[in-house]
């Protein structure tokens, strides 16, 4: 009997993701893979430390010891071979994590594996794999930061926490802003409040947390898992949002609209277990508060384009310095 996971939330989340492996990560990419090998079969007994998304993991398995039925599976995904892998398997029970499905690709991407786990949401910190799941739209995925030195939950509710524009909706508004600025994004969605947005990466992601509060025991203004919104939108453009996701028969418990202000601080108030947003400007303060990751934007949209052009002239800043450094050590040796 085939199992249905049409009402699960099923999280894929990478070994690094999961756990502190970026010791183990640089000796692979410095020494290789026979180092590799040699240094994790070494550590087997070694418990793994917590990595970023570690806390949110067992939190919202957690859940399912309140819930009705089961509402959260979790697939740990990694490019370890099974051998290689035996470390991580032992961290996971040692945690005591209730995860029972895990993928050991032993080297190949990850990505292709998602739609065979039925996966919602995929997390890693490995780019490639992220951009492949994002263009595919085969789930929502977002690339992990590396941890906040000091994130501790508050209490043992789970809290998640979305940018609005080009994450849970589509990139046109965000789109709109970039070409024709703040005035016109603003009299647009002003007059278009009754239109929805359409939806975007993690759309599908959000609705399925709204339907699982539904197995949760408690009414859904006292859940344990609680969403947000934190979004640089201000009046009068909030309207559109709360109007979409009444429309998608969605119920967030907090919406922060913050007209431009930083971020970090209403996240670390909120004390959110993840943050998901897609600029890069936001995320680099924030995750020093909480756990983030950036969900990139499709390889195909204008964004994109937008994005490498705004990056284009670091990059070159930065590539300058390197030839600099080199043609240095050149001169000295």
């Amino acid at each position: 009997m085939l199992l249905d996971l049409s009402e699960i939330l099923v999280i894929g989340v990478s070994s690094r993701a999961l756990f502190n492996l970026e010791k183990e990560n640089e000796i692979f990419q410095n020494e290789g893979i026979k180092a590799y090998r040699k240094y994790q079969q070494e550590n087997e007994e070694k418990s793994l430390e917590p990595g970023t998304a570690f806390y949110l993991i067992k939190s919202l398995l957690e859940l399912n010891k309140q819930a009705d039925k089961r509402i959260v599976e979790v697939v740990v995904m990694s490019r370890n071979s099974p051998e290689t892998g035996v470390r991580m398997l032992n961290s996971i029970r040692e945690q005591k994590l209730d995860i029972t499905r895990i993928a050991l690709s032993g080297g190949e991407p990850l990505a292709p594996y998602i739609d065979a786990y039925d996966i919602d949401l995929f997390l890693s910190k490995d780019e490639k794999d992220v951009q492949t799941v994002i263009d595919s739209r085969a789930c929502a995925a977002a690339l992990i930061y590396e941890p906040p030195t000091e994130f501790n939950p508050k209490d043992n509710k789970v809290k998640i926490a979305f940018d609005a524009d080009a994450v849970l909706f589509s990139d046109e508004s965000e789109l709109r802003y970039k070409k024709e600025g703040m005035d016109s994004f603003h009299q647009y969605e002003s007059e278009h409040e009754d239109d929805p947005l359409k939806e975007g990466p993690f759309a599908k992601l959000l609705i399925k947390l709204s339907k699982i509060q539904e197995h949760l025991p408690t009414s859904v203004e006292l859940s344990p898992l609680r969403l947000s919104i934190v979004t640089a939108r201000n009046a009068p453009s909030h309207m559109r949002v709360i109007k979409t996701l009444r429309k998608w028969g969605v119920y967030v418990d907090e919406a922060y609209f913050l007209g431009g202000l930083s971020k970090d601080k209403v996240l670390k108030a909120f004390g959110a277990h993840i943050f998901f947003d897609d600029q890069e400007a936001h995320l680099k303060t924030t995750s020093k508060y909480v756990p983030s990751g950036r969900v990139p934007y499709d390889s195909k949209s204008e964004l994109k384009k937008i994005e490498k052009e705004e990056l284009a002239p670091t990059k070159n800043i930065m590539d300058l310095a390197e030839n600099a450094k080199s043609i240095d050590r050149s001169n000295k040796s």
